[in-house]
């Protein structure tokens, strides 16, 4: 827009929003059904509010009944009942509207429908923005659908809209505007709320169907989160009126600078793809990396969060579990064999000790006893103090710790032996002097 354009078009925009301030004003004070419209629409929200303070303990008392509603529902009812006095009003405005309309001149109930479409339109932007998260974007998206609204009902849409296409950057062909600006914002805007629900419900909808397994839920939840994303920018771009061909050498350039500086992020994107694709882990498996054991609470971008039993949460990178040795637990399925050593006098009779040794293991509660995961004791080897012994058991459920149910197993192994009389040597050293004439001395440290 040139400089010669701009006083012009503002000046045109102020002159038409002052000759519509004056029609309204003029509407307003003029005498006849003009004001008794405003008189009954001030009557409908007194009304109004007076119905609200009239029900709103039953309501409430209605509501606290309701508690085995779903989430989603008792959200609703408590919107509902935040804004009781705005349900009545916009009732009572329809009501008379509709009344007004059969009885009297279409003209009587102008002002009247135009205020009940307000309240309506009010009311349902103040329902959508609750599906905006974010406080301060929850914020813009009311007051400027609430803006909008207005300028709709007021039939002032155009003027202010040829009054922000005028106020622009033109560079060639580009041309950004206020009001282009403000239509990609709210674009992506309504975009990115309907990709995160989309998202959220294809999550779901993935985590119900138990015929995927769980990486592949997640690369797939991954892909079409990638993909809504991406598609809500590359609209935002074209909706702010850039070509997208022309930043395609742009984009290839950057993309060649980022592709050195972030090796490493894109190192763990990658990798993160291939644990997915391959599903050598997946959320919930037991997993070893070097110090580190305890089970996958869940697979992100760039990492794996794996929490230990002491409650730490270890982010690992993806790559780490690409190229390190990583033990899975519960790879192919959940069921973990444990070994304990341990060893019993020579005087003990080996066939009791093996026999009270698998009894004792059977008798503790996480100790699996079915077909082919029975406890066994086997003798490995005749040690100098002791006859050793290997006792193996299952266990299904490695989340719930390796190391106290071998405790839990030892100490039934000591309360089995020492009711069966079984002992437990341990390494005695005897020292004899070969020649008794040497002198033996014995000298005590000065203090």
């Amino acid at each position: 827009m040139t400089e010669e354009l701009l006083p012009e078009t503002i000046w045109d925009v102020i002159a038409a929003f002052l000759e519509r301030a004056d029609r309204i004003a003029e509407l307003v004070l003029t005498p006849g059904w003009r004001q008794y419209q405003l008189l009954i629409v001030l009557g409908l929200l007194v009304l109004a509010w007076l119905l609200k303070k009239a029900t709103e303990t039953r309501w409430e008392n209605w509501a606290r009944a309701r508690a085995g509603w779903p989430k989603w529902r008792l959200r609703i009812l408590v919107q509902c009942l935040r804004r009781q006095t705005l349900i009545y009003f916009m009732v009572l405005c329809w009501l008379v509207y509709l009344v007004m309309q059969q009885v009297t001149w279409p003209s009587r109930s102008y002002i009247i429908g135009v205020v009940a479409t307000l309240a309506t339109a009010w009311l349902l932007i103040a329902f959508l923005a609750r599906l905006v998260r974010n406080g301060t974007l929850r914020l813009l998206f009311k007051w400027s659908m609430w803006i909008y609204a207005t300028l709709v009902a007021l039939d002032l849409v155009d003027d202010v809209a040829s009054f922000l296409d005028g106020v622009a950057l033109e560079i060639g062909t580009l041309h950004i505007s206020i009001l282009g600006i403000l239509k990609a914002a709210l674009l992506i805007g309504v975009l990115l709320t309907t990709a995160r629900l989309v998202t959220q419900a294809t999550g779901t909808a993935l985590k119900r169907n138990e015929d995927i397994s769980p990486s592949m839920q997640v690369l797939l939840a991954k892909a079409v989160q990638v993909l809504l994303y991406g598609t809500v920018l590359m609209m935002g771009i074209r909706a702010l009126g850039f070509d997208l061909t022309g930043l395609a050498f742009l984009s290839g350039a950057i993309g060649v600078g980022i592709g050195f500086g972030l090796q490493k992020v894109v190192s763990n994107l990658i990798s993160g793809i291939i644990i997915l694709m391959d599903r050598s882990i997946k959320p919930g498996d037991v997993i070893s990396l070097g110090d580190t054991f305890g089970w996958i609470n869940a697979l992100g971008a760039r990492y794996v969060s794996v929490v230990t039993r002491d409650g730490k949460e270890y982010l690992i990178p993806n790559e780490d579990l690409i190229t390190s040795q990583v033990v899975n637990w519960s790879h192919s399925d959940r069921f973990v064999r444990l070994d304990l050593n341990f060893g019993t006098a020579y005087d003990d009779d080996p066939h009791k000790v093996r026999a009270v040794a698998i009894r004792a293991a059977e008798g503790v509660n996480r100790v699996l006893d079915g077909p082919g995961r029975k406890p066994v004791c086997h003798i490995v080897g005749f040690g100098d103090s002791s006859v050793d012994y290997i006792l193996r058991f299952w266990i299904s459920d490695p989340t719930g710790g390796l190391t106290n149910i071998r405790g839990h197993v030892f100490l039934a192994l000591w309360d089995a032996f020492q009711d069966e009389g079984i002992s437990i040597p341990f390494p005695q050293r005897e020292v004899r002097v070969m020649n008794e004439d040497l002198p033996v001395s014995v000298s005590e440290a000065k203090p």
